[in-house]
């Protein structure tokens, strides 16, 4: 899949939830790789946030990143309708110290998405595949976050209080597509014994009941009732029993689990790749979110190209005979068996390693190694395939090398091995000339690397 941007730019206008003044943030398409980055155009020079989550600095009833003393809080929302959308390139520009709250949900900010539509760019789209089971916990809290293979991005959310009205509730998203329809109009909460506090720390001075949904569910005076009512600006409200004061009612029975699962989306967008693995978190929190991304993101960071995903259950896309149509190598030189994925730019090609290989009798007869050069040279025929299929009539061209450049050999390749070769141009094809990358792994691990450049050239 390609990555996507926005088709047109969008603003939105709101008061903030902690400094409750007026804010505009306006939504703007980026280039290929820019990735999530917010512009504060209210300070000289503009400065620019990644939002990545080696940034984040603090997650206190919202996640704040920072590039040192230029911060931006309540991302969560926007980051949240971003990624559920697919958008992988975008600029916000604010001009305050937060994203406005608007209505504690992310609806504003999907509705607009819809209406401006999205942007198909050049570049591939790359996933953090989850292949192992990844876990954090906060033995204080008894929060708890399970991730585990999947072939999609799915979620399940437990939250548990001490409290008689939000007790127990869960919430699950099997389809990311269903994440303006199910999630999106989820809003944040809060509890009335907490509201006081928060207005002294100066983080809600833009809380209101519009945004949030307030649950009553500890005894309080009708004084004390009164005074929270006071500090919000909003109505008094006579309370004989506990439950949700809101006027509007709730938009799910599950609102307050369903919003904690959008928290997780906006939180997880900042490990900068979308993920296939499925959530499994009990508790979560902004905290704890954190602390999975962080965990993530030093993975996509030390893996410039995960290893691509091999089922033997599934066909390929050209066997050993469609190959052997396309490239003129044959026993014992052809040293790629099928192709199992391919887009413009990149190929995917798979070498099951045998006892049997001939190089093996002598390379070495009592320590059979596959020799580096057959590696690479296998590498080479799966970009020859890459480059042939972007002609017509394949089997009147062959493909030829020109440069091989740093070439790096991480770990041996034994007799049982299933090689995968990624292959991808790092340039355009001019003049029957391409320059390529390729990278071979055993299982998760990278085996060999290289760049080469090679020439298609049609046979007389």
């Amino acid at each position: 899949m390609k990555q996507l941007t926005l088709k047109d730019s969008f603003e939105v206008t709101g008061k903030g939830l902690h400094t409750g003044i007026e804010i505009k943030a306006t939504f703007l398409p980026a280039p290929d790789n820019h990735g999530y980055k917010f512009k504060r155009i209210d300070l000289d020079d503009a400065p620019v946030i990644d939002a990545v989550a080696e940034n984040v600095i603090a997650t206190n009833r919202g996640t704040v990143i920072g590039n040192g003393p230029v911060t931006i809080s309540t991302i969560e929302h926007a980051m949240a309708a971003l990624y559920a959308a697919g958008i992988d390139n975008v600029l916000i520009e604010v001009n305050a110290p937060e994203m406005p709250i608007l209505e504690g949900s992310a609806m504003v900010y999907a509705q607009e998405i819809e209406r401006v539509g999205l942007q198909e760019q050049s570049a591939e789209k790359e996933y953090f595949v989850v292949r192992h089971k990844i876990e954090v916990k906060d033995e204080e809290t008894g929060a708890h976050i399970v991730v585990l293979p999947d072939d999609e991005f799915t979620l399940d959310v437990k939250i548990n209080y001490d409290s008689p009205i939000l007790a127990n509730q869960y919430a699950t998203l099997d389809h990311i597509a269903d994440f303006k329809d199910e999630i999106a109009s989820s809003r944040t909460f809060v509890f009335v014994r907490e509201i006081e506090q928060l207005l002294k720390a100066n983080l809600i001075k833009g809380g209101d009941l519009n945004n949030a949904v307030v649950i009553y569910d500890s005894p309080l005076s009708q004084e004390q009732l009164d005074h929270i009512a006071d500090l919000m600006g909003v109505p008094h409200k006579h309370v004989s029993e506990y439950g949700f004061i809101n006027e509007t009612p709730l938009v799910h029975d599950n609102e307050p689990a369903r919003h904690k699962l959008l928290d997780i989306i906006g939180d997880i967008a900042l490990i900068g790749r979308p993920l296939k693995g499925r959530i499994l978190a009990t508790r979560p929190g902004h905290s704890i979110n954190s602390k999975l991304t962080k965990l993530l993101r030093r993975d996509v960071k030390r893996m410039d190209v995960i290893a691509p995903v091999y089922n033997p259950n599934i066909a390929p896309i050209w066997d050993n005979n469609d190959i052997r149509r396309m490239l003129p190598h044959r026993y014992p030189f052809l040293l790629i068996d099928k192709i199992i994925d391919k887009s413009e730019n990149y190929i995917v090609g798979v070498k099951n390693v045998t006892a049997n290989e001939p190089f093996f009798q002598g390379h070495f007869p009592q320590e059979p190694v596959m020799p580096g050069v057959l590696q690479v040279e296998a590498m080479a025929q799966t970009g020859g395939l890459l480059v042939l299929s972007t002609v017509d009539d394949p089997e009147r061209y062959s493909t030829y090398f020109m440069k091989i450049d740093n070439v790096k050999f991480r770990q041996k390749v034994v007799p049982g091995d299933t090689i995968l070769f990624h292959v991808s141009f790092m340039t355009e094809l001019r003049r029957g000339c391409a320059v390529m990358k390729g990278r071979a792994f055993v299982g998760e691990k990278l085996v060999t690397e290289c760049e080469f450049m090679a020439q298609i050239v049609k046979n007389k």
